[in-house]
């Protein structure tokens, strides 16, 4: 009989909690549906419950908001590529408060960090330009990589359009991709497929702004890594002999250039069985490595597990867009990746084409959505540098914008918003490759 009376009183129990909360259950949805934050400030005020470093970051991300805009040029452009100096440069200098953006141009642009304010502009000879870098231990120097077969170094304190280094190819190379080392030792750059090869090549720069207009010729190249352009390449962040490239086979290539020959300085293939569109390095002391696709897909593999018998792949999403897409938030294409060092945490940046920017976070268990910045682009993002000392981010795209966001900024600007979306003629999206790819390590 007890236990009778104790299944009666709990169903009752459960009825009464049904009539008197349901109501409340229903505005929690409802709140949940109609703001897309609601998740975070649910959990940040959850009674007794302290914020993880993670929450917190999140938190941080999606109170972005736009705090200045570059003015309008008279010749729009695309902004393909945005580097600033990194935190270790700071200092008296004016050079280290520079942002560099490559354009469609082609023009290498140089804006103040804080005002966006346009300080001078690089014209050095035609082709298109395949990014921009500053110089890790001199914030006045930059390079930037052109598709006529050279790389070049410009003193950002001169107005002079002439470079001060140029690092030339061979007759052949196309250059679509370039990095330079984390201690300016190494510059590399990656070439289109000519006939049946395709390249790494390799510079040595060191004194580069002590030898004006002096020509430099390669050190040597790689050739047999890879069998289709080399879309992007990335030096480790702490590691100066590590180097990382992707390619349209599909590859992602982990080297150490220290070694004497190509097969010997391969360490790893990883195959992202797709075009890579953008690649970089992730996780406690950048053991991490982790690329998208030119499809919308996202690999992530873990170097520390080379030696053991765990599997290097963390997580590999065929189409970012079906795992993040919601109800009320679209997501057209992946511009690429940041890694957050206080919060050791991994986050995509994605978009939409009416110009609409999602934070998504990554996990082994999958992809989440932090938060959208929107109101700002009126078309496709295609370009974006995070700073990690005050926790902002610039935004560069196809309506010829550059933006700057900040936590819980408010827009200081003389310009109003610009719907300039151009066209696209610039706008190149890399074929899917199947190929039939040589054994590889694991």
């Amino acid at each position: 009989l007890s236990l009778q009376q104790d299944v009666i009183a709990g169903f009752l129990y459960a009825i009464l909690i049904l009539v008197v909360f349901h109501p409340v259950v229903d505005l929690i949805d409802n709140f949940n549906l109609t703001y897309k934050y609601a998740p975070l400030i649910i959990i940040r005020f959850w009674p007794g419950r302290e914020m993880t470093a993670v929450e917190k970051v999140e938190e941080q991300l999606a109170a972005l908001r736009i705090a200045r805009r570059c003015v309008p040029r008279q010749e729009p452009a695309y902004l393909l590529d945005i580097d600033t100096c990194r935190a270790s440069q700071a200092s008296s200098s004016s050079s280290s408060s520079l942002v560099a953006v490559s354009c469609s141009s082609p023009a290498l642009r140089l804006y103040h960090r804080d005002t966006l304010q346009l300080l001078r502009e690089y014209r050095a000879q035609p082709g298109a330009l395949s990014g921009v870098r500053f110089a890790r231990t001199c914030p006045s120097v930059v390079f930037s990589g052109c598709s006529q077969g050279t790389l070049q170094c410009w003193d950002a304190r001169s107005a002079s359009q002439k470079p001060v280094q140029v690092f030339s190819g061979y007759p052949s190379n196309v250059f679509i991709s370039f990095d330079v080392s984390c201690t300016d030792l190494i510059v590399c750059a990656g070439t289109e497929k000519a006939e049946k090869d395709t390249f790494l090549v390799f510079w040595d720069a060191r004194g580069v702004t002590d030898c004006a207009s002096a020509t430099k010729e390669p050190l040597g190249v790689y050739s047999e890594s890879h069998n289709d352009d080399i879309t992007k390449i990335c030096f480790h962040p702490i590691e100066p002999n590590l180097v990382v490239s992707g390619s349209t086979d599909g590859l992602v290539n982990v080297f150490d250039i220290n070694k004497d020959n190509e097969d010997d300085a391969l360490i790893s293939t990883c195959n992202s069985d797709s075009s890579v569109s953008s690649l970089g390095w992730s996780g406690e002391d950048y053991k991490q490595i982790y690329c998208t696709t030119h499809d919308e897909g996202f690999c992530w593999w873990d170097m520390a597990q080379l030696d053991t018998e765990e599997p290097i792949t963390l997580l590999h999403v065929l189409d970012a867009r079906e795992s993040v897409c919601t109800e009320n938030h679209d997501l057209h294409y992946l511009v690429g990746g940041l890694y957050h060092e206080k919060a050791q945490k991994l986050f995509l940046l994605g978009g939409t084409s009416t110009g609409d920017i999602h934070l998504i976070s990554c996990g082994t268990d999958g992809l989440g959505l932090v938060g959208s910045l929107c109101g700002g682009h009126s078309a496709t993002v295609r370009s974006f540098c995070w700073s990690p000392t005050d926790e902002s981010l610039l935004t560069g795209g196809e309506d010829a914008q550059l933006l700057l966001w900040k936590p819980r900024a408010v827009e200081r600007s003389l310009t109003k918003k610009a719907a300039l979306k151009i066209s696209s003629s610039v706008q190149k999206r890399v074929r899917v490759h199947n190929t039939s790819l040589k054994s590889r390590k694991k």
